[in-house]
């Protein structure tokens, strides 16, 4: 049944090999179970229903992916889109969750008809490829101050506005702990390092509490007590009134889910493709639209399970790293993800702000590497690209960052002479970003 399903012979792999890189992919992603939960805390949800929503939406997205377009590529609810979801869309444009909840569904479905027409390309080739790196970058840059902000790293101040926070507060060296160790297993290459980070430093926290020291993390009172209810299942349909009652706002929120999620997939698929033979003659994925569906089906079931947007996760190279090559791979990992809901108490009680910071801070830095590929000798790409990143941190907003950073590309190409090269879909646009600045001062 798997050879004449995935493939094996023809991939080159067999069965156990794709076993153990299934669950190699698991162990590199597991993270997000502990951290999206807190970071859409922050957006006003549930944390045990986020728990669900999310294993739940990962492990069916990650098998339907498998069976779909049998890529080695597994899913979950993806790092700065659930950052834009609490803190861009819910915090600072004020809309509900429910209403958050609907955007997505919403950019889920019209990503399912981009991914089945030729609309996926003409997008692509619309947006000039340096700004998409500014774009990650800048997320990256983001969602590790929301790390550091969240474990009391950085605190505010009226006079600089941020400074450092207290570092006799336990809670605060116990992150400082996590950050260093899980930086020091990324370099040194370790298998898993984020995961097996974030574990180490709970262990650690735990045995300090258990040794008396308050604000630390905590083993359940008991493993079996799981009260576990998806109360976000279906809540998006409460939200599509408010939502689409300011037509800008909600252009703004489905473009910024759309944009993020269609080019950090099309990114994981093209570095996944690469590497296990993917890539035609021609520079194509092979059954790219199959992966794009799987992808955009995922986003639109998570949104009605109760999490933000699902999208591919680029710690699927992980698993390709020990040998996956098929969608028996992502199929493993979906069915580890399935398997977690099992260990739900041990996860909310012992995943805490100081444990999830060396993830947000670590996932930061490799998103953020993404700006070596900036020609910063090139001060129309150096203006956008610095514009986008530091107008994400500055205004803790990711949409506005991507709205800044469109603008001032459009200016500096205007003001060298080559605003002809600027594709139309750009420059409508920036007219449409233009106009949502500027409409709250006009009325």
């Amino acid at each position: 049944m798997f050879e004449r399903v995935f493939k094996l012979k023809e991939k080159h792999t067999n069965v156990k090999t794709e076993l153990i890189a299934g669950l190699t992919t698991f162990l590199a992603m597991a993270y997000i179970l502990g951290v999206n939960p807190l970071v859409l805390k922050d957006a006003g949800m549930d944390v045990s229903s986020v728990f669900l929503a999310t294993a739940i939406s990962a492990g069916f997205a990650s098998i339907l992916m498998g069976l779909l377009a049998n890529y080695p590529v597994s899913l979950a609810a993806g790092m700065g889109v659930n950052a834009l979801f609490a803190y861009t869309i819910c915090g600072q444009m004020g809309m509900s969750w429910q209403a958050a909840l609907a955007a997505v569904f919403v950019s889920g479905v019209i990503f399912v008809v981009i991914s089945v027409t030729g609309i996926r390309k003409a997008i692509i080739n619309a947006i000039p490829k340096q700004l998409k790196l500014a774009i990650g970058a800048g997320i990256g840059f983001f969602i590790a101050f929301v790390g550091l902000k969240n474990a009391g790293i950085i605190a505010g101040s009226e006079a600089t506005f941020v400074t450092l926070g207290n570092f006799s507060t336990p809670s605060v060296l116990l992150a400082i702990f996590g950050i260093l160790l899980t930086i020091a297993f990324v370099v040194k290459k370790v298998p898993a390092a984020v995961f097996v980070g974030m574990v180490i430093t709970a262990i650690v926290g735990i045995i300090c509490g258990a040794c008396g020291i308050e604000g630390m993390p905590a083993l359940p009172s008991s493993i079996l007590e799981t009260n576990l209810k998806l109360d976000g299942f279906g809540a998006f349909a409460s939200g599509f009134g408010e939502l689409f009652a300011d037509p800008f706002q909600a252009f703004i929120a489905l473009f910024s889910f759309l944009f993020v999620d269609f080019f950090d997939t099309a990114g994981t698929l093209v570095a996944v493709g690469n590497r296990v033979g993917l890539i035609n003659e021609d520079g194509e994925l092979e059954h790219a639209e199959q992966a794009l569906l799987a992808d955009a089906v995922g986003t639109v079931a998570g949104a009605v399970l109760g999490t933000s947007t699902v999208t591919s996760f680029v710690e699927s190279t992980s698993g390709v790293e020990v040998g996956g090559r098929t969608g028996l791979t992502s199929c493993t990992t979906g069915v580890l993800f399935f398997i977690s809901i099992l260990f739900a108490p041990i996860i909310l009680s012992a995943v805490t702000n100081a444990v999830t910071a060396p993830a947000l801070v670590v996932v930061g830095i490799m998103m953020a590497q993404q700006l070596k590929g900036i020609d910063w000798d090139d001060m129309v790409f150096a203006t956008a690209g610095f514009v986008t990143v530091i107008a994400m941190i500055l205004t803790y907003s990711i949409s506005n960052g991507i709205a800044f950073g469109f603008i001032a590309y459009a200016v500096a190409m205007l003001a060298n002479g080559k605003a002809k090269e600027v594709h139309p879909t750009v420059w409508g646009l920036i007219c449409i970003f233009v106009l949502y600045f500027a409409l709250p001062y006009l009325m």
